[in-house]
């Protein structure tokens, strides 16, 4: 098992750093798996996660306060909203899937915007 989660973690990483650039991938969720796979499987990947320059202080403010910080609120809202418009681009959906993928994106940044700065 501790394999497994080793190996769901780096993968979870690779998300992470991928959604960083790429507007319709996140970044903030995969390194919080990242970090929750890790404290599984590999106390020497957790410390380093913990203490990575970028990500290290973004999960320790989750693990503390269940915090996620302004700038990636505003991030998580303009890489659903560029997510959103390139998938309305690229499929021109009818009504149903547009109002569902919507509700789906707004449900996730509901919860985004819920937790504490």
């Amino acid at each position: 098992m501790r394999i497994l989660f080793a190996s769901a973690g780096l993968f979870f990483v690779a998300l992470g750093v991928v959604g960083a650039f790429l507007p319709i991938l996140p970044t903030t969720p995969f390194i919080i798996l990242a970090a929750a796979c890790f404290a599984r499987s590999s106390p020497r990947l957790e410390a380093w996660l913990l203490s990575h320059r970028v990500f290290g202080p973004l999960l320790r403010d989750w693990r503390e306060r269940g915090a996620i910080p302004r700038h990636a609120k505003l991030a998580a809202l303009g890489g659903c909203a560029v997510g959103y418009v390139l998938f309305w681009i690229g499929t021109q959906p009818s009504a149903i899937p547009a109002i569902a993928v919507a509700a789906l994106m707004l449900t996730g940044l509901a919860y985004v915007f819920s937790r504490p700065s």
